[in-house]
């Protein structure tokens, strides 16, 4: 597979490493400003992040700008080969702000004006506050657009929440009536509200979903997300078109965060010019291993490289050390901030980058992790072991640019997100639908076969495998687009709940899955029960269902009990919390339910559609006790697989004709795999002891064997 890099930065030559720095604190202490250069270099760190929350410092007063302070320092440390990641200061405002401005400042859900303080809590659509937003980007544009050290503009900072002040009440009103055509009629068909005589006469009727007001109509509460990731993005929109008039014409990013609720990020992307996101893992917590916790940050780097899988992606915040603003804020035991930091990179982040570089003296976040500890020195554990991120960076510098090229995608939309969690049925305890999406990532990549996270509206050409936990809201021609996926040899694979309602969140009337869809998987759902934690509830697998080329007789279940079962541990499933009745099926039963009022009819079906086969996993299970459904497909497709030792994960980016394999060891136990043939580009020395000054430098040949210690990490190229 030839594929050229794509060099997000081609001025640094290799992968960023750096962080926020906040130099406005320090401005009166330049011995401390000094030797933060001085230690950088040491780590070798050569990106900082500047200005992200600085207004009050770039505009004391009202109209009184001065960036001589920032300009000063962003020369210092670009002298010293140390680029800048410069941001608009728009995620928190100064006091004389909200005092003269007070539209500056959001309403909560009760339509009640904040007082001045905290972060992230502006209105977007406050006219005042956005000719104040206007007037500070437009002087930071005009004054850096040329500096040789901004190597990309840092929008905002974290954008979330929700405004319900009457400016956002009105421009609402306005989304709505854009949206339905200016038709009140059709919006009142689409949130069916003749509902409780909730039917409206125009557009300005319609309130947000206040929490002392309307919260029953599921259209409503649905399109109210959607305006809201709407206006962030006009937001973001706003302030990008307001440094371009200026003349800034580097790249653009906005720092995202996790699998985060309030946005639908797959819009907003399309409007950005690199995708960012901030990395905080729970390591070392109470509830689960390491290695399950590892696999979460997996899937949210896949969720973000899939935003823009022709590029890299950048890991633009993560904690060296520890956080400090969780119920327990636990230090990562050695070795562990090295395995995080390469699995960003393992997952196609083309940078490594910390909040903060030196901890605040004060404030919430004083005791922050952080590059520079209150100690002021360059001994501590911490700073040791970022300074040996340092060096692996530059082992591995050849990886910018590369991306990953993967074959199987898992559908994420967040309106169906939304939707599933706001509708009134199910139990709101197990509806779980990133848990859900989670387990089928995590199945892949047990076998070695890493996902991309894709939406309905994603380009599904590149795919031959995909798979659509929970369904439940269909996007307008979905239906259409699935049907044409598995007709053209595609390998689909939906779940229990898909299919239910429309995008205006209005079931689909005929049985579901809708919208055609019961063709395509050879059945239809007649009802979904939900089961108690103690509901004792199986499935059997027919004996010819591992093997699809199998002439056995069809009907024949395998025996009960664990001996009886065949090399695959395929017998008796459990399942829990939700079993669904299927009716009408024409697709082969690979699977049926052993007991209660379900006993005997399909709970897991196969249909042959055009070229390409149709899944249908009709309950919840334990993924790997299904693992035949995703060998099936993944050998359907042509696509190889190999079952790794549990903990273990495994990357691989290409570019320039050249692939590297990055293999994880997210345990605490040695772990030796077969097979593997190449150069480590980190030497060999793989464990968790690579941090150490004594670390073996150059790249080690892999002839089939390789050894990972603890958190070990190697870097095969081949």
């Amino acid at each position: 597979m030839i594929m050229d890099k794509k060099i997000l930065f081609p001025q640094v030559g290799g992968l960023l490493h750096g962080g926020d720095y906040n130099p406005e604190q320090w401005l009166d202490r330049p011995d401390i400003l000094e030797k933060d250069i001085e230690y950088m270099k040491e780590a070798g760190i050569n990106v900082v992040s500047l200005g992200i929350f600085s207004w009050a410092v770039h505009e004391p007063t009202e109209g009184n700008i001065n960036f001589d302070w920032l300009e000063s320092i962003m020369d210092r440390l670009y002298e010293n080969g140390i680029y800048t990641v410069l941001a608009t200061p728009t995620g928190a405002r100064p006091a004389w702000l909200d005092e003269k401005y007070p539209s500056a400042m959001r309403c909560d859900e009760m339509g009640v004006r904040a007082h001045h303080g905290l972060r992230h809590n502006h209105c977007m659509q406050s006219p005042e506050f956005r000719e104040k937003v206007r007037i500070m980007d437009s002087a930071l544009g005009k004054r850096f657009a040329n500096h040789p050290a901004v190597l990309m503009w840092h929008i905002s900072n974290e954008l979330g929440g929700y405004c319900y002040c009457d400016t956002c009440r009105k421009k609402f009103q306005e989304w709505l009536a854009d949206r339905y055509d200016h038709d009140i009629e059709k919006l009142n068909k689409a949130w069916w509200t003749t509902f409780w005589s909730h039917k409206f006469n125009s557009f300005d009727q319609i309130d947000p979903p206040y929490k002392n007001g309307e919260n029953c109509v599921m259209g409503l509460n649905l399109d109210w997300k959607r305006y809201n990731t709407w206006s962030a993005t006009d937001f973001m929109k706003f302030e990008i078109d307001t440094l371009r008039q200026a003349g800034a014409a580097q790249p653009t990013t906005t720092n995202y965060m996790e699998m985060f609720y309030d946005y639908d990020y797959a819009y907003m992307s399309k409007f950005i010019d690199v995708i960012s996101w901030d990395n905080y893992p729970e390591m070392h917590n109470n509830w689960q291993s390491d290695a399950e916790h590892l696999l979460e940050r997996s899937f949210n780097h896949a969720l973000f490289r899939s935003l823009k899988p022709e590029q890299p992606f950048m890991m633009m915040e993560s904690a060296p050390g520890l956080v400090n603003w969780r119920p327990y804020n636990k230090y990562r035991r050695p070795g562990m901030h090295r395995l995080i930091s390469l699995q960003a990179i393992a997952t196609g982040s083309d940078t490594v980058q910390y909040f903060q570089i030196r901890k605040s003296r004060g404030c919430s976040e004083q005791y922050h992790g952080a590059v520079i500890d209150h100690i002021g020195t360059n001994d501590t554990r911490v700073f040791k072991e970022v300074a040996g991120v340092g060096r692996d960076l530059a082992a591995i510098s050849d990886v910018a640019g590369t991306i990953a090229k993967n074959e199987v995608g898992i559908l994420f939309d967040w309106d169906n997100r939304w939707a599933v969690d706001d509708a009134w049925c199910l139990s709101n305890e197990t509806k779980n639908y990133d848990k859900t999406c989670m387990s089928i990532y995590n199945e892949f990549m047990s076998l070695g076969v890493e996902p991309n996270i894709i939406s309905s509206d994603s380009d599904w050409s590149g795919y031959k495998v995909i798979c659509a936990p929970m369904l439940y809201l269909l996007h307008d021609g979905i239906g259409e687009k699935i049907s044409e996926f598995v007709r053209a040899g595609g390998q689909f694979m939906a779940t229990y709940f898909t299919g239910y309602v429309n995008e205006s969140t209005l079931t689909w009337l005929g049985g579901f899955p809708g919208d055609g869809l019961s063709e395509v998987f050879g059945l239809r759902s007649e009802e979904i029960d939900t089961l108690y934690p103690e509901d004792e509830v199986s499935i059997s697998v027919k004996k010819d269902a591992s093997n699809f080329c199998s002439v056995s007789k069809a009907g024949e279940l395998v025996s009960t009990g664990k001996a009886s079962q065949n090399s695959l541990g395929i017998g008796h499933v459990a399942v829990h919390d939700y079993q669904e009745m299927l009716r009408d099926v024409s697709a082969d039963v690979l699977a049926v339910y052993d007991n209660d009022y379900m006993a005997g009819k399909a709970a897991i079906t196969r249909n042959k559609y055009g070229a390409g086969m149709a899944y249908y996993v009709g309950c919840r299970t334990d993924q790997a006790d299904i693992e035949f459904i995703y060998r099936a497909m993944l050998d359907a497709a042509g696509i190889d697989y190999e079952k790794l030792p549990v903990g273990v994960e495994k990357h691989t980016r290409f570019g320039d004709g050249v692939q590297y394999d990055f293999y994880m060891n997210c345990t605490e136990e040695d772990v030796c795999l077969d097979g593997v043939y190449g150069v480590d580009l980190l030497g060999g020395d793989s464990d968790a002891n690579a941090m150490s000054d004594a670390r073996v430098s150059g790249d080690v040949g892999v002839a089939g064997q390789l050894r990972l210690g603890r958190y070990g990490v190697a870097v095969v190229k081949h």
